[in-house]
């Protein structure tokens, strides 16, 4: 599929569970009464889920908090491990990197879902608790993958002629190293966001931050599991919303992908002249270069 393609079914696919988020609340209005569990007879377009309630109505406010509490855990998740990896990078002190980069070991070698569990613990219940909680889980391996992008950068002739022109750390990391991992963080964020909704959805199956009769996508799907064979509606639709909104930014970013930028140039530096190729007549208006000329 060429770029334009991606672009659109990516819009497409994450557009709609984005537009539900923001916008279902708004629409969902006031509670229909609760009927049977799990019937399709005298009640919405959807049915009822496992407590006699509206399917319709709980997708319509159920994806605010899966996609909110998602997107802020991956915004905190980058803003934990960029830094780090920046000043593992680019510190010359072999101390300061193995105090950064081996706790960040340790927790790696310690299974997402038992870190999950030991976590929760720790932090109280709640949509923050669970964004911090889903952070926590993400920052190491983040955070490991920023640091090899940003050691590959940070050892190229341009930082060590920066570094012998006295420029400050600032402008190292975020001016040169930091244009070099735009492409990476692109590359990342996909895999970021879909593995933070897997978190998400993972402590709402086990219970962890979330209520067990929460108004959530992912609540949805674990406790409307009984009655897949007879009512599947209110399972598979907020099962699809989730498959489409990760599918959609992957899509996105993979588009993203294909464009190739220029190469970043040193702050300072100029650009080299371009000189016509040989044989090839100067354009009207513009007088002809010296090399042009002496050919």
């Amino acid at each position: 599929m060429k770029r334009p393609g991606r672009y659109a079914l990516g819009a497409v696919l994450a557009g709609l569970p984005l537009c539900l988020a923001v916008c279902g609340p708004l629409l969902a209005g006031e509670p229909p009464s609760r009927a049977a569990s799990f019937t399709l007879d005298g009640a919405g377009p959807l049915g009822t889920d496992f407590v006699g309630r509206d399917v319709l109505h709980q997708i319509l406010l159920g994806g605010r908090p899966v996609v909110l509490v998602a997107l802020a855990a991956t915004a905190l998740t980058y803003l934990a491990a960029l830094p780090l990896a920046l000043v593992s990078a680019l510190t010359h002190r072999r101390w300061l990197e193995e105090a950064l980069m081996r706790p960040l070991d340790v927790l790696l070698a310690v299974p997402s879902l038992l870190m999950l569990l030991l976590a929760a613990a720790a932090f109280p219940p709640g949509p923050l608790g669970l964004t911090l909680l889903v952070a926590l889980v993400s920052v190491p391996d983040t955070a490991r993958i920023i640091r090899a992008a940003a050691a590959e950068a940070a050892s190229r002739p341009a930082v060590e002629a920066l570094r012998m022109q006295g420029e400050s750390w600032w402008r190292l990391a975020v001016g040169y190293v930091g244009r070099c991992l735009l492409r990476t963080l692109a590359a990342d964020a996909g895999i970021r966001l879909t593995g933070a909704l897997y978190l998400v959805a993972t402590a709402a199956f086990l219970g962890i931050g979330v209520a067990p009769d929460a108004t959530d996508w992912a609540v949805m799907v674990d406790r409307n599991r009984p009655g897949l064979p007879v009512q599947p509606w209110a399972v598979v639709v907020p099962a699809l919303l989730v498959v489409a909104l990760t599918t959609g930014g992957n899509l996105l970013a993979d588009a993203t992908l294909e464009r190739r930028p220029p190469a970043p140039r040193a702050p300072g530096t100029r650009t080299a002249p371009r000189f016509p190729r040989p044989g090839r007549a100067p354009r009207p208006g513009r007088a002809p270069s010296r090399k042009a000329r002496q050919q």
